[in-house]
This record gives structure tokens, C-alpha cells and sequence, in this order.
């Protein structure tokens, strides 16, 4: 079945549709966990009647037709099919076969729904990656450093909390925005940071992308003076920034080329602009927080385009105020590097030395920050292995290839 046409026509309706089917679904629904049941019948039966019946010409509008009658299956099965809700959604008339891309985006409005402070706080980031960016939880908890099987257990919980409780399905009103907020920017980011990293395999850019297109949306729901306004707007400017030097993290080759080797030729100047604008408009604001502060630290480094150095000095202190407000594992390791730019390798290895998160012993870019300034201080054999380490935490075949030529560098070096 697969390297099919039918098999690939499902794929790439499952990258391109599979988030905003899900999203329509289960808001109209209000059953997340029924949409996902019904849109997962949906492509098997896909895969049962396209390759003998042909792929349709809008293979979306054929998979929500087929989720629809399956979700009025399961109603009538269940003796609702009199609710008003089953017969506004499940009409017997078919999606007209135009195109999924009339269909509303209701994403960022069921992202809102999964960031209810009825549904747990550790588990609202990987239900709404789950659940509005189809990822899967075995790549949700690599991501997060979590077992599958145990996160899996947390997002059937808050899937029935969410039908049980019957919990509002709509956009907070302006009182309630405070609460939710900053789980679904955090959603966001992570997701985007998601496809960076190239976690999604083959749709790793379009996760990207996706991630983009929700910052823009939630930037444009919460203009400035409104609460969490001035984030949205550095949430967007902090992936403006990262976008604009997506040109040059690849060599010819497809090599990986980390952030200090990449030509600033190859960075979109023109994105860098707009961030820029978007964040001292967010500042302007006053309301200082997280993703302002982090895209202040990729304001920095796009500073090297321009003046040819990096301004460490700032970054650290940046770093700083990050690692203040929000102590993430990834906030502390990027000021441990930053420190060690701007001061002395040891400096920043002490502070590496402070981060008690056990998360360190599986986060591979702890041990790349670690062999980085141990191989700086002159330690090439244990930057090796801290290096090698590394190679064991990544499966992306760049990155991997990457790390191996600098560990092998070391081994060069040493061997002198």
C-alpha cells in the first residue's frame, strides 16, 4: 500500500488538512476524543476505497464527509441523533467537493478550549500539539522529555475531562484571557520548535509553518493593550527571526551549519526588519515577558549581519533576565553559553554546573553547550565525549553527521 498514489494522496491530506479537519470537528462536536476517532476511520476507509475508486479531486472535503457520517454513526448508535447538535453538524448533505480550504479554521479557537485551568497545567501544551497539530505522542514526549506511555494516560485523561465537564467550546471573553493565554502562545512555540528541529520527519517544515500561521492569528486576536497582546507580539517577532535564517542552517550539501558558522548573507533582511518592528512595538507596551525576551536575544544575534560580531555581553545579560523569569532547561543552558562567550569558558561551565533539572541527562543540546566550552577551556577529551553523548540524544542525520565531525576534530587535536 505504501508509495502509492492513494497511500501518498492520504499522507499529504493528513499534513496539509488533517489539524484544521480535527479542529472543525471537534469544536462543532465537542468531543475531541469522538472527532479523532471519527477522522482516523475516516483515512482507513481512504485507504480501502481510493485505491479502487480513484483519489478524489479534494481528497479534505471527501475525509470530512466520511468523519461526518461517521460521527452520525456513533450518535444514532447512541440514541442522540434528535440533539439539534448532531443534525446542524451531520446534515445528510455532502460537503460541497470545492475545496477543504472553505472549510473555517477553528485551531486557534480549540487550542483556547484545551488551555481551560480545569485541564491540568502539564498537559494542556502536548494535548493542544496533539490535538489541533496532529502530532503524535511518541514525538510529543521525545520532545518533552516524557515516556509515551505516560503522557499518552495524561491526554486520555484531559480528553474525558474536557467531555465530562462539558467545558465551553469558544474563545475566552477578555476576563478569561489572562488564564489561557500563555498556554496556547506556549503551544505555539513549542510547536514550531517542533518542526525546527525536524521532530515531525517528513512535515517538519510544515509544522513550521503551521506554528507561524497560529502566532500570526494569535498576535492578531490579541492586539496590543489587550492581556498577553505584548507576548503574542514577541511570540511572532521570535519566529519572524528564526524563519529569516532558515536559508542558511543547511550547506550545500544539506550539511547542518550551527548558528555562529552561518553566512548572514543567506538571513532574509527583510524579516528581520519586521521582527524587529513587531518587538519594539511589543515593548512600547511595558508588559515585559518571556517571548519579548527571547526575541530580544535573536534581535542580538541577527546584530552580527550587521556589525560582524555578536554582542555576548547583552545576550548574557538577557540570558539573565530570561533565566529569571522563566527557568526553563533551555533558558539556563543558553545563558551558561552566552556567559562563557562573554566571560570565560569556566564561567559558563559553572553555571551549566548549577542546572539541577535531572531533564539534563536526555537534553541534547546541554551536552553540546557542555563539549562546546570544554573544548574552548582546552578539556578536548571530555568535550569528546560530551560531544558523542550529544550524538546519542538526536536520530536527524545533519545534526548527527555534525556532531561526529567535531568529535572527531577533538580526537584529531588530541592525538597532537
Amino acid at each position: 500500500m505504501q508509495g502509492t498514489p492513494a497511500w501518498a494522496a492520504a499522507e499529504a491530506a493528513a499534513r496539509d488538512s488533517y489539524g484544521r479537519l480535527l479542529a472543525y470537528l471537534a469544536y462543532r462536536w465537542r468531543d475531541i476524543a469522538a472527532a479523532e476517532d471519527a477522522l482516523a476511520d475516516a483515512f482507513a476507509a481512504a485507504l480501502k476505497t481510493w485505491p479502487r475508486d480513484g483519489v478524489p479531486s479534494s481528497p479534505g472535503a471527501w475525509l470530512m464527509t466520511a468523519a461526518k457520517r461517521n460521527l452520525l454513526h456513533a450518535a444514532r448508535h447512541q440514541r442522540l441523533a434528535e440533539d439539534p447538535a448532531v443534525t446542524v453538524l451531520l446534515g445528510e448533505q455532502p460537503v460541497p467537493a470545492a475545496d477543504v480550504s472553505a472549510i473555517p479554521d477553528e485551531r486557534l479557537k480549540l487550542m483556547f478550549v484545551c488551555a481551560h485551568p480545569a485541564i491540568a497545567p502539564d498537559v494542556r501544551t502536548a494535548l493542544m500539539l496533539q490535538t489541533v497539530l496532529g502530532l503524535e505522542a511518541r514525538q510529543i514526549a521525545a520532545a518533552f522529555l516524557l515516556k509515551p506511555a505516560a503522557l499518552a494516560q495524561r491526554l486520555v485523561r484531559a480528553k474525558a475531562k474536557i467531555r465530562d465537564a462539558g467545558l465551553r467550546f469558544e474563545a475566552p471573553e477578555a476576563a478569561e484571557l489572562p488564564q489561557r493565554v500563555d498556554a496556547v502562545l506556549e503551544a505555539i512555540y513549542a510547536a514550531y520548535g517542533l518542526g525546527w528541529d525536524g521532530v515531525s520527519e517528513s512535515g517538519a517544515r510544515d509544522l513550521a509553518g503551521e506554528a507561524l500561521y497560529l502566532a500570526q492569528l494569535a498576535h492578531g486576536l490579541l492586539p496590543g493593550g489587550t492581556p498577553g497582546g505584548a507576548e503574542a507580539a514577541g511570540l511572532f517577532a521570535l519566529l519572524l527571526f528564526c524563519e529569516s535564517r532558515q536559508g542558511a542552517r543547511s550547506g550545500p550539501a544539506g550539511e547542518f551549519v550551527p548558528l555562529h558558522e552561518q553566512d548572514t548573507a543567506r538571513w532574509d533582511r527583510r524579516m528581520i526588519q519586521a521582527a524587529n518592528q513587531m518587538l519594539w512595538r511589543a515593548a512600547a507596551l511595558k508588559s515585559p515577558g518571556r517571548f519579548q525576551l527571547e526575541a530580544a536575544i535573536q534581535s542580538a544575534h541577527c546584530q552580527r549581519a550587521i556589525t560582524g560580531a555578536v554582542p555576548w555581553e547583552g545576550i548574557a545579560l538577557l540570558y539573565g533576565q530570561l533565566a529569571a523569569l522563566a527557568p526553563t532547561i533551555g533558558a539556563l543552558v543558553g545563558q551558561a553559553v552566552a556567559t562563557g562567550e562573554a566571560h570565560s569558558p569556566a564561567a559558563g561551565l559553572a553555571l551549566l554546573g548549577r542546572i539541577t533539572d535531572t531533564a539534563t541527562a536526555g537534553y541534547q543540546p546541554y551536552w553540546v553547550a557542555r563539549a562546546y566550552l570544554l573544548a574552548r577551556q582546552g578539556e578536548a577529551a571530555e568535550a569528546r565525549g560530551c560531544y558523542l553523548r550529544a550524538l546519542g540524544l538526536t536520530e536527524l542525520p545533519a545534526l548527527r553527521a555534525y556532531l561526529l565531525r567535531q568529535a572527531d576534530q577533538l580526537a584529531n587535536d588530541g592525538g597532537r
